[in-house]
């Protein structure tokens, strides 16, 4: 049980002393005592040390009920004795004899004026603090009153708005209820009465207005500002049992009670955070400040209590004197924690209400007619450490709950290390689920190693708490204990929310192994102690039909696992990137990010530096990532793929043994590209993927697909890589390995080409020469050495290949690479193209085209190859490019050249009449050709000039076959002067229009009026600005027509009008005209457009 207080007596009556102890106050070093016999007397409270073990009372008072004698009051007989006179635990200052005639039944003071309130002979009586001597005595109307009650609170004004204390005293007198209050120790004038529908035995503040009223009837919660009551309903449940809707029902005990003449009275306690406890009899109702029930079960009392009580943070509750026994409760659990003898304990005292915390006031006092009790709290800690100690981690969790953070030395890290504690209990009970629940809250956040020791190796590896049994479970003596679960064996101590059912299977092995291993200290507070017999018994006891209920046990505990890991992995992930390892800015405002990565680290410095805390949380990561991989090859092997796609920690040499062993290689290959070990990912795909038949372990390995998609996806600085494990690709499948390096992506497009190059050159010159014309045609690769190695590659091949139609194709690549590249060696080119091989003619003559060499060119064109066709075609090329080049030169030159007018012989000779020499004056031993040279004429005559021409053409030539070219000739010349004549009629036109705007305008009404234009200003005319008559002054034209005064032109332009107005004069007769614009104006009048008039 829980030694949460301490009983230590501090008054004691002399037995000569007849008198009888009726009330008490305690405030601050001061106890006042009322007596029967109408007397007070003050005592002061010495600082006594703490009584250690050899005093009973201190002992007795931590000891269950039937373990301690009825009263403590005195030292044994064999203790030893002082070595000096033992201090007094109090000192009587003063007894004020003649302070009541009666009895004093009840004592309160009003600190702020320094009051003490007393209730003898049924009346309230006011007396000065200081010196008792009566200020009012009794209280009028107080009388025949039954009892009071104070409350003291800061509120603040209602009309300044300041703060201020505030105290009420409240006095209950049959039915009525009066009421006084002091503002700022101000006593107020006025008396509230309140009439309640029956008399009043009871009373408690539940705040600065309100106080709940207890009768025979029921409770009322009044409002004293508003008076206003409100009877206290109870939920349906107690509602129904009780017969009526109102709290205040009577049990089957209460009403023979009733019988017998006595009434139990109603009691009430204010408890923290705004909640009240009522009552009656052995019903109980808990509500909040404003009346209002709340969810909460009755407290299990055996019989009514003579009073009720909180003393921060347990419900109390005070037997009769008969028993004379405190009982001390969970106000969340509301179970018993500890019972405390008090032999003839009557009443209970608590300090005065205070504006204070909660935690403060937390001792109290307890009385008889002869004893006075102080009940001290013991150390917070010291309690904790008792109930997990006695095995009460859900009492512990509680009230580490309800206790403020300052009251202990670490809240936070011991609720955490009780719930961790919970959580393991929950798991060897088979609770799975809520064990993973609790590990996984957020204020838990179990470190994994603390989790892991719960599984055995093939789960946690060697993180595992359990020590494997080295025969296997199919070896196990027949004879062992098959009726485990019938005959289950003795459970730990501790009992977790509800009671738990008989071990078995998985849970009773784990259950089993805390007596045969090494006791883990963390879990030495809730592990069962079993003798090594009973131990050894249960392994050789474990039959077949037990291996099988083991096997369900792990399972299941394994599924329930997953919740926890994906929610450590989740925590981890806020503080460290799974893609590249490495920290991530903490928050150092709210402090979260930090307490994620503690909570999941067994130990963490505050002076670590973040490159060791970098290293400690990927050791955590590599522990949850490599537990959740084993975790899903033991359930849902399936699924361990899906944990290679997205960034792991998994431990690569695990993964690679259990992988193995499954001959899952396609999951293996996943995680070896998902980890970057590259080298292991391709060599397994070699190994499966080049033999010519598929390996059954890993059909779908079998090919270069995989490997050359994988490939695909590795950066340019894995080249080695990439070129080590592409050539048996490139081998197999030529034109699928080709991919890695042709793939539309900017891996492949980034690759350094000359170590691709090299690398297929000693593979296979095709593959070269294939890539080459990738980046130079596709990827525009300007490198000159890529350009004639290439043309160095075509032409190799060129020479080795016997023609025919591959040949063919190939030579067609190769002359439009000559014609299309810019950044080959021109000299080196013709230096490698055969020059007696026909079949290079072609490419020749685009080399020698290139170097500007066009005589040699159609050389070849007409004399080698006698392809007059594409000699022609060549010049046509050739003519089409000077003109391109000669517009770009002079873009404002005008279509028609004007070297084609020109007749004259210094006139340049185009590319034709080169032609047209070869055809007709054609170097030896060649012989005119006259045919092509005509066809030459008829078609281009117009581009070869007459006097340059001529001269080539043969003296005995018949001018008949001369017709076509001076027809094109005279056609040339025709079309260029009607093209100038064309030129020159538009610009006329061009001119007359723009003269005609300038001079009559548009036409349009109300547009353009040119040098015409008029405006008529009349006597009645209006300035459009300050709309004031024109008269005779002088005015402005705004170009929309708009007429203004010449001294308001200036807001006619800030009114959003033309700034510049057309003409400006005097009126004159009525009438101005405006005939004489300038020519600068009349300009103009095409940019101000439609909006003059």
């Amino acid at each position: 049980m829980l030694s949460a207080f301490t009983a230590r007596p501090i008054i004691e009556l002399k037995q000569r002393d007849k008198s009888k102890i009726e009330s008490i106050l305690a405030t601050g070093d001061r106890v006042l005592v009322g007596l029967n016999t109408g007397s007070l007397r003050i005592y002061r409270v010495n600082d006594v040390p703490e009584v250690t073990s050899t005093n009973g009372n201190g002992a007795a008072s931590n000891q269950e009920t039937e373990e301690r004698p009825p009263t403590a009051t005195t030292a044994p007989k064999d203790a030893l004795p002082p070595k000096s006179p033992a201090k007094k635990p109090t000192d009587l200052l003063r007894e004020v004899e003649k302070f009541s005639t009666r009895a004093i039944d009840q004592l309160a003071i009003i600190k702020e004026a320094n009051l003490l309130v007393s209730l003898s002979n049924y009346a309230v009586s006011f007396h000065d603090l200081t010196t008792f001597e009566p200020i009012e005595a009794p209280l009028a109307k107080t009388k025949p009153a039954t009892t009071f009650a104070v409350t003291s609170n800061i509120v603040k004004d209602p009309t300044t708005g300041i703060p201020e204390i505030t105290s009420r005293l409240a006095v209950a007198v049959k039915r009525r209820l009066l009421l006084w209050a002091w503002h700022d120790s101000e006593l107020s004038a006025d008396v509230t009465e309140i009439l309640l529908s029956e008399s009043i035995r009871s009373m408690t503040w539940a705040n600065a207005t309100r106080i709940v009223c207890g009768m025979n009837g029921g409770y009322v919660i009044v409002d004293v500002q508003t008076g206003s009551v409100e009877e206290i309903m109870s939920p349906g449940v107690l509602g129904a049992a009780g017969g009526q809707g109102r709290f205040g029902a009577v049990s089957a005990a209460g009403i023979g009670s009733m019988l017998g003449g006595f009434t139990p009275k109603p009691l009430s306690a204010k408890l923290a955070e705004g909640e009240l406890l009522l009552a009656k009899d052995i019903n109980t109702l808990f509500i909040n400040d404003s009346g209002k029930a709340l969810e909460k079960r009755q407290i299990p009392w055996a019989a009514a209590p003579e009073s009720i009580g909180y003393s921060y943070p347990y419900i109390l509750a005070l037997q009769p004197p008969a028993k004379g026994a405190l009982e001390v409760r969970n106000p969340d659990t509301l179970s018993l924690l500890q019972t405390i003898s008090l032999q003839g304990a009557a009443a209970l005292h608590f300090p005065p209400p205070t504006i204070s915390l909660a935690h403060t006031s937390k001792g109290f006092h307890v009385l008889s007619d002869r004893v006075v009790w102080r009940m001290e709290a013991t150390d917070y800690d010291s309690q904790i450490d008792e109930l997990v100690k006695h095995g009460k981690l859900d009492e512990a969790i509680s009230i580490l709950g309800m206790l403020e953070d300052a009251l202990l030395k670490n809240k936070t890290e011991t609720l955490r290390e009780v719930k961790m504690q919970k959580a393991e209990l929950l798991f060897m009970k088979k609770r799975y689920r809520d064990s993973m629940d609790l590990f996984n809250e957020d204020d838990v956040d179990a470190p994994p190693e603390r989790v892991l020791k719960l599984f055995p190796k093939v789960i946690a590896g060697e993180l595992s708490g359990i020590e494997e049994d080295e025969r296997q479970p199919s070896d196990a003596d027949s004879d062992g204990e098959a009726d485990g679960d019938q005959k289950p064996k003795t459970e730990p101590t501790e009992a977790v929310s509800s009671p738990p059912k008989g071990t078995g299977g998985f849970a009773k092995y784990l259950m089993a192994q805390v007596g045969h291993r090494k006791v883990n200290p963390e879990t030495a507070s809730i592990a069962s102690r079993k003798t090594q017999d009973d131990d050894a018994a249960s392994f050789r006891g474990r039959s077949s039909e037990d291996h099988s209920q083991y096997e369900k046990d792990l399972k299941a505990s394994v599924s329930e696992l997953f919740s926890y890991l994906a929610g450590a992995r989740a925590r981890l992930q806020r503080v460290i990137d799974p893609v590249t390892g490495k920290l991530k800015p903490r928050r150092t405002a709210s402090g979260a990010n930090e307490e994620a990565f503690k909570s999941l680290l067994i130990s963490s410095s505050q002076n670590e530096d973040d490159e060791q805390l970098e290293r400690e949380l990927q050791h955590t990561f590599k522990i949850i990532d490599t537990t959740l991989f084993c975790a899903y090859m033991h359930s849902r092997p399936q699924l361990a793929s899906s944990l290679f796609r997205i960034p792991n920690f998994c431990d690569p040499d695990v993964v690679n043994e259990r992988l193995v062993e499954t001959n899952r290689f396609n999951e293996l290959v996943d995680f070896f590209i998902g980890k970057k070990l590259y080298r292991q990912a391709f060599k397994l795909l070699r190994k499966f993927g080049e033999p010519d038949q598929p390996d059954e372990a890993a059909p779908t390995l079998h090919g270069p697909a995989r490997t050359v998609e994988y490939l695909q996806g590795l950066p340019p600085e894995m080249i080695d890589v990439i070129l080590e494990f592409s050539e048996w690709t490139l081998r197999k499948d030529p034109k699928l390995g080709m991919e890695v390096f042709l793939a539309d992506s900017e891996n492949a497009e980034t690759l350094p080409r000359d170590q691709v190059v090299k690398f297929l050159d000693d593979i296979d010159i095709s593959l070269e020469i294939q890539y080459l014309q990738h980046i130079i045609e596709e990827l525009n690769d300007l490198t000159p050495d890529f350009h004639n190695r290439l043309l160095q590659l075509f032409i190799k091949q060129l020479t080795q290949k016997e023609q025919g139609q591959e040949w063919d194709s190939l030579m067609e690549r190769l002359v439009r690479f000559l014609r299309e590249s810019k950044q080959y060696s021109l000299g080196k080119a013709l230096g490698l193209i055969p020059k007696d091989d026909p079949r290079f003619y072609e490419a020749q003559a685009v080399v020698l085209s290139n170097m500007g060499q066009h005589r040699q060119a159609l050389n070849i064109s007409v004399f080698k190859m006698q392809d007059y066709a594409k000699a022609e075609e060549y010049c046509n090329h050739i003519h089409k490019t000077q003109d391109a080049q000669a517009q770009v030169a002079s873009p404002s030159l005008s279509v028609t050249s004007a070297s084609e007018d020109k007749d004259t012989d210094d006139a340049q000779p185009s590319i034709y009449h080169t032609l047209l020499s070869l055809y007709l004056t054609p170097p030896a031993p060649h012989k005119p050709n006259l045919g092509p040279a005509l066809d030459l004429l008829s078609k281009h005559g117009s581009r070869l000039p007459a006097t340059s021409t001529l001269s080539l053409v043969p003296d005995d030539l018949p001018v008949s076959q001369l017709e076509s070219y001076f027809r094109g000739r005279m056609r040339s010349a025709n079309s260029a002067v009607n093209e100038t004549r064309v030129v020159a009629g538009l610009r006329k036109t061009s001119l007359f229009a723009s003269q005609a705007l300038l001079f009559l305008g548009d036409g349009i009404p109300g547009g353009q009026g040119g040098r015409n234009r008029r405006v008529v200003i009349s006597d009645e005319r209006m300035c459009g600005t300050c709309h004031k008559r024109l008269g005779g002054s002088v005015v402005a034209v705004m170009p929309d027509n708009k007429v203004v005064h010449y001294g308001c032109l200036g807001k006619a332009a800030l009114q959003g009008g033309p700034s510049r107005p057309l003409s400006s004069n005097s009126s004159i007769g009525g009438v101005s005209s405006f005939s004489g614009l300038d020519s600068h104006l009349g300009a103009q009048a095409q940019g101000w457009g439609r909006s003059a008039a």
